[in-house]
């Protein structure tokens, strides 16, 4: 393709990356004026959520007293994984030091959350120090339950054919050891997904597709053979994704498996076994990518916060799926992955959650009632290849709600797409990390 072919996207790409950098270094609308307060607010979590709102209430609340407790020293960018997986990105890339993103005038804990009792309002750490509140934030995280799968340990990963890009950065490099060898010497190439819910559900898709994107780019594409075990009868949540999914899947060759669950692995024969409607089934792999179930940390779910009555394997927070307010304890919210609601465990929900939260938070301490609402934005940057992806947008109501109408469109695979994933993304997150977007 010439360089006259490209200029369009790359002036478009040009003046909306320039407006996402105005947006980083603009702190938004005036603000009203700060609450004065004595109020003792605890977040837990110090990641995408816990520290984009601290970061937000350290200028609306005058006196306050707020906490925030997370034991990792580490802050983890974790759109980037999929691009270390793929040998796209070095481990670094997804990396910083959580104290990097926390600002002044507050008190950081790095300890884990040990217990919550929402009867008493106090939470306990793992180094045993008693934190009461007025108000707390749960945003902890979820946890990747690997133990779930008979034959898997995280030791595995890099080597006998197995990925875990999910695990942390570490992983994702060690994905890219066994996933590259693959894309050279072929074979069959299984991907997985849990059936449980979880973070950033393309995930899984952007491995299959970049995967075989560069074996095809290597000129190795006959000699591989690869399966996607889709954990029901759909390629992804919102049914026109879904359908556009299966026709790309046919257009390369993929084989979609549908309703088949991870169960165990047997690593030294290479052979993984799945959970399916007609009963257990048996599939030999030559490369084996592991998405685990994923669920609430246990100080969540024994805490009596989570839904009684849906999520009952997984503990997520029972939460008003508009304000992010707890049902039965409106002093507390929940925030990312743990909240439960329909949609939104994705960095970029976190982006529209916060602002809810924090208004409801404010106005609560205020003696007001908040206005804001969260209806379900999850955004997906859906690489299809090295170079190429979908910008999915979308609600609770599965709604496609495109940020660029007219310019990016969300259905197609397109250069600035990627760019908006590769380049301009981190830019925002790192804004949304300071409060600023």
């Amino acid at each position: 393709m010439t360089q006259s072919a490209f200029a369009p996207s790359r002036r478009i790409f040009l003046g909306l990356a320039a407006s996402g950098m105005a947006a980083a270094a603009w702190s938004g609308p005036v603000r009203a004026a700060p609450v004065k307060t004595s109020a003792r607010v605890v977040i837990i979590g110090a990641g995408a959520g816990g520290t984009a709102l601290v970061n937000r209430l350290i200028d609306r609340l005058d006196g306050a007293s707020i906490t925030i407790i997370d034991p990792s020293e580490k802050h983890l960018y974790q759109p980037g994984l999929s691009l270390v997986a793929a040998g796209l990105k070095p481990a670094s890339y997804t990396e910083s030091r959580t104290t990097d993103w926390l600002p002044g005038g507050i008190t950081y804990i790095n300890k884990a959350a040990a217990g919550i009792d929402p009867e008493t309002r106090r939470v306990t750490t793992s180094g045993g120090q008693a934190v009461d509140y007025d108000f707390l934030v749960v945003a902890p995280g979820l946890v990747l339950d690997h133990d779930a799968i008979e034959g898997f340990s995280l030791d595995l990963v890099g080597s006998n054919g197995i990925g875990a890009l999910y695990a942390g950065p570490e992983y994702a490099a060690r994905t890219w050891q066994a996933a590259s060898k693959y894309t050279e010497e072929g074979g069959v190439g299984i991907f997985t997904r849990p059936a449980t819910e979880m973070k950033c559900a393309g995930a899984p898709l952007k491995h299959t597709f970049l995967i075989d994107d560069i074996a095809r780019t290597a000129g190795n594409a006959g000699k591989t053979e690869i399966i996607y075990a889709a954990n029901n009868q759909s390629l992804f949540g919102v049914p026109i994704v879904s359908e556009k999914v299966r026709m790309l899947f046919e257009n390369r060759g993929i084989t979609p498996a549908y309703s088949h669950v991870l169960k165990s692995i047997e690593p030294g024969s290479q052979r993984a076994t799945f959970a399916t409607p007609d009963g257990d089934t048996e599939l030999e792999y030559d490369y084996l990518h592991v998405i685990p179930p994923q669920r609430a940390p246990d100080v969540i779910r024994q805490s009596g916060l989570s839904w009684a009555d849906k999520w009952t394997d997984q503990g997520w927070v029972e939460v008003d799926r508009q304000t992010l307010r707890h049902l039965r304890y409106p002093e507390i919210f929940a925030l990312g992955d743990v909240a439960g609601v329909p949609k939104g465990k994705t960095a970029a929900s976190v982006k529209w959650q916060v602002p809810v939260v924090e208004d409801h938070l404010v106005a609560a301490i205020a003696g007001t009632e908040g206005t804001a609402t969260y209806n379900g934005y999850t955004s997906c940057p859906l690489i299809t290849r090295v170079g190429r992806a979908m910008l999915i947008e979308f609600d609770y109501q599965n709604n496609l709600t495109p940020s660029f109408p007219g310019i990016i469109a969300p259905m197609e695979e397109l250069w600035i797409s990627w760019l908006m994933k590769e380049v301009a993304l981190k830019a925002t997150y790192n804004a949304m990390l300071r409060g600023k977007a």
